[in-house]
């Protein structure tokens, strides 16, 4: 079963989509995960794992309100840790999962 690691997903694209709204990177984030994702042949069914890294413990409620929505029905792991900055300020949230294709 090959293991997939999508690590450091945050709000980006060419530039950051959503700055100051945690919810709104959550649901880009979560939109990247399910993109890599497919193009490696998984979904977000095959997640088992998923850590949070949040800029502000106040972001954590709509974060993973956001993340609860697109994993539906999957019952990963969950970590979540409060870190002091991202690798750009204007990222609030990042977020890495490992998923089991079979």
């Amino acid at each position: 079963m090959p293991v997939l690691d999508v690590l450091g997903t945050a709000d980006q694209g060419r530039e950051s989509v959503h700055p100051g709204n945690p919810a709104a990177q959550a649901g880009q984030v979560m939109t990247n995960v399910e993109t890599l994702l497919a193009e490696a042949g998984a979904s977000v069914e095959h997640v088992v794992s998923c850590t949070v890294y949040l800029t502000d413990i106040r972001h954590r409620e709509p974060v993973y309100r956001v993340l609860g929505r697109r994993l539906s029905g999957v019952y990963p792991v969950f970590t979540g840790l409060v870190v002091s900055a991202l690798a750009r300020p204007e990222w609030l949230v990042e977020v890495t999962v490992v998923a089991v294709r079979p």
